[in-house]
């Protein structure tokens, strides 16, 4: 390595985030503080639904019911058991009976009705041994919780010849955001302990170890300070709390990752802490704020949809992903200069090497870092030559890749394409009580409804017919909806004023195909007033309905922003072109295990869960959105050192090969770490969270296991020097706003192919390492 001459120029944003360091991070500490006082409470403000598009036909039929005939929509159910008897004796019945005028004279409900007081066939069970009180809670899903949560105690259980469990849509929201706040709890239990243990291994320093984990910390805090905030105006689904801890610690790790690491490589070339980060911030520092705008990209296409589920991801994740990456940029920077020489203190490494024979006469000299470079230095010129070289493996592997590129091409996208067959067999359904554990009570109620009750009680559909009409008129409308088929049974119509609805029940299930297809004959039945549909089926076509509609734009919105990014920062027409279709090839087995798994229920044993036989309607839009942006993440990083490899040695497989080996071993352990957090919430009791967690788990080790690691460098190999071809006026802009990691030359050091100005990335063992390549390379 060639001797610096002078000391390099610190720029504005390096004196910014070091000019008081302690103050900076005094700072933080305190705002954290705060976040946390802002944060607390947001799961209890947060809704469990937000599936269904708020301008749709069944939303206005709904909403309209509920303002009309408030009793229509009943949202708890009372399951009474009567055992081995009749729900039809004497004594049975005086008992439901109590119960039902019990439950009408509590606050806050309304609608109460049941077998006894209607005698309606749907509301008993088709063995006569049990039957349903019907009811409805009034308010918000917080009011409902706390009423429900009142309720309970005194309705659940044994009541003479009786005994009541407790169901209905407004049970299953509850006890899904309860066991979706536990089960966050344990995810992180989980996930933070072992995400040290692998910090450990890749730094080898416990206190390296701990800054990215801080990191995550302070943005999770940060982004349910902001969740909390927007609760005060829109609606927030709870599920977007699995996505902030997910994000939070899996990308503040991987932003740390790539700038400790850079920030310990510039301290062991000699440079002192200030000037080390600022060739920190000025290179592995600019990545990590290109890679942040490709993941919040990716999010915000979510904005696009009107399923509040949808967009409450995109505010958990675009927060969360923006306070990752300035918490990298500002406190991390703060911290290090503080640190200093200190990062590497508590280096596992030693704990290693005194365990070997030490040459007679050498010290161990704890707690100096000379000591341990020498031992390292010492133990690497043991080592076999093939050891020399960090990334060794890594080079091999794309030197045989790029040796059978067609082979390697055509076999991956084969296998990834094989892989993601079954989902061509998807099917769509919504989200209901089935997302629960089987030992959940609504869980438990809901099924036996559905199991020994005739049709669909609960799930059938209202139509509502709004304007004047004579009794004539909704007798001769109620006859032809009687005629359609795949009609059960139709109930009304109940009149109040110039409005009236029809309850229809359809033969088989609430929400299969068959349902799907009656919502649109009812909605094509021609009638002398003015008519609406709604329920459960009604709700599920209009949401794939509006999903249908917005997804071109959102697909179209995350290619275009993508492609421009990638170009600013590659300055190629053709690599923008194979990042995107390269990460969308990367879902296909995501996409194939998320239908083979949780729709036709293979491993659901093994996983713990119900498969309803359908998938959620947004979940795959969400987990595109998710994984699409992360796998950007590993691509940048990729991109960005192929980029600088070959601007200083114009040599396309050498950089290719040089900037796999650089940095596949880094990308792989970020990987394997956002993995771990992704399983983690994975281990959830709920099925869509389960689904979110293991489904992206499994994307993002594809990605940088077999995507990144062989079809990137045989499609790269493939293109040749054309990969980095640019018309003359795209050149001139690039090169006026590109963004380029290695745009400059810090230090002053010389570049040559052997030792590279940037070494971002060097791998997971190599993460640990970076004293004995500056041994070497001195």
């Amino acid at each position: 390595m060639t001797e610096v001459n002078e000391r390099p120029r610190v720029g504005g944003w390096t004196r910014f985030v070091t000019a008081r360091p302690r103050l900076s991070l005094l700072a933080a500490l305190v705002l954290t503080a705060l976040a946390v006082l802002a944060g607390s409470g947001v799961a209890d403000r947060m809704g469990a639904g937000g599936w269904e598009d708020p301008d749709a036909e069944s939303t206005y039929a709904t909403r309209a019911l509920e303002r009309e005939f408030p009793d229509s929509q009943p949202n708890l159910l009372l399951l009474v058991d009567a055992g081995r008897a009749s729900v039809d004796d004497p004594a049975v019945a005086a008992e439901a009976e109590r119960l039902t005028e019990r439950l009408a004279g509590e606050k806050d409900v309304t609608g109460v009705g049941s077998y006894w007081a209607t005698g309606a066939p749907a509301l008993r069970a088709k063995d006569g041994h049990e039957a349903l009180i019907a009811a409805r809670i009034t308010g918000d899903e917080k009011a409902m919780g706390e009423t429900l949560d009142r309720l309970a105690p005194s309705f659940r259980g044994a009541h003479g010849p009786v005994d009541v469990t407790i169901g209905g849509p407004v049970a299953v929201r509850h006890e899904m955001q309860t066991i979706i706040q536990e089960d966050l709890t344990r995810a992180e239990l989980i996930a933070l302990p072992v995400t040290l243990v692998l910090l450990v291994m890749v730094f080898g320093s416990a206190v390296a170890a701990l800054l990215p984990l801080g990191i995550g910390i302070v943005a999770i805090l940060g982004t349910n300070a902001v969740l909390r905030g927007l609760t005060e105006f829109t609606d927030v689904s709870v599920f977007a709390m699995n996505l902030t801890t997910a994000l939070g610690l899996g990308l503040a790790i991987d932003y740390a990752l790539f700038i400790v690491r850079r920030f310990r490589e510039e301290l062991a070339g000699g440079a002192d802490p200030t000037t080390a980060v600022g060739t920190t911030l000025r290179t592995a520092g600019r990545t990590v704020f290109f890679s942040a705008l490709t993941v919040a990209v990716s999010l915000a296409a979510m904005l696009l949809f009107p399923q509040y589920f949808l967009r409450s991801f995109a505010y958990a994740g675009m927060a969360v992903v923006l306070l990752a990456a300035a918490s990298a940029l500002i406190l991390l920077p703060a911290a290090l200069v503080l640190l200093g020489e200190r990062v590497n203190s508590w280096d596992m490494r030693r704990l290693f090497l005194r365990g070997r024979r030490r040459p007679s006469g050498e010290s161990e000299a704890p707690g100096t870092d000379e000591a341990a470079e020498a031992r390292v230095a010492a133990e690497t010129e043991k080592a076999p030559d093939t050891e020399k070289v960090p990334g060794t493996g890594w080079s091999r592997t794309a030197t045989l890749v790029m040796r059978r590129a067609p082979f390697f091409a055509l076999g991956t996208t084969a296998v990834l394409v094989l892989l993601g067959l079954p989902f061509l067999g998807v099917k769509f359904g919504t989200a209901d009580d089935r997302q629960l554990p089987s030992t959940a009570e609504s869980h438990v109620v809901q099924q036996h409804i559905r199991d020994t009750f005739p049709g669909s009680p609960g799930g059938g559909l209202e139509v509502l017919a709004e304007g004047r009409a004579t009794q004539a008129q909704y007798a001769d409308y109620k006859e032809r909806i009687t005629e359609l088929p795949g009609v059960l049974r139709v109930d009304g119509p109940l009149v109040k004023g110039e409005a009236a609805y029809f309850t229809v029940q359809p033969k088989g299930e609430a929400v299969d195909e068959e349902a799907q297809r009656l919502v649109g004959e009812l909605r094509e039945l021609r009638a002398p007033f003015d008519t609406e549909v709604t329920g459960t089926a009604a709700v599920l076509v209009d949401s794939k309905d509006a999903i249908a509609e917005q997804l071109p734009w959102a697909a179209a919105f995350i290619a275009i922003v993508t492609l421009i990014l990638v170009f600013l920062l590659t300055g190629s027409v053709l690599i923008p072109i194979q990042a995107v279709v390269l990460n969308a090839l990367s879902l296909t087995a995501m996409f194939g295990a998320v239908v083979w798994v949780f729709q036709d229920g293979h491993l659901s044993g093994l996983l713990g869960f119900t498969s309803p036989g359908s998938i959620e309607t947004t979940l795959p839009v969400l987990m595109f959105c998710v994984a699409f942006g992360l796998s950007m993440d590993y691509g940048v990083f990729l991109l960005s050192r192929i980029k600088e490899e070959y601007d200083t040695t114009g040599d396309h497989e050498e950089a290719v090969r040089h900037g796999l080996q650089r940095t596949g071993g880094l990308i792989t352990a970020a990987a394997v770490i956002l993995a771990v957090v992704m399983v983690a919430i994975g281990t959830s009791r709920v099925t869509n969270t389960k689904m979110l967690g293991l489904g992206i788990a499994l994307a993002v080790l594809m990605d940088a296991m077999i995507v990144r690691s062989l079809l990137v460098p045989a499609v790269m190999k493939l293109t040749g020097r054309a990969t980095w071809w640019a018309p003359a006026g795209l050149r001139r802009f690039h090169d006026r706003f590109g963004l380029s990691e290695g745009g400059e030359n810090p230090a002053g050091r010389e570049t040559s192919h052997d030792v590279p100005a940037d070494r971002n990335g060097e791998g997971m063992a190599d993460a640990s390492g970076d004293l004995r390549q500056v041994q070497r390379t001195r």
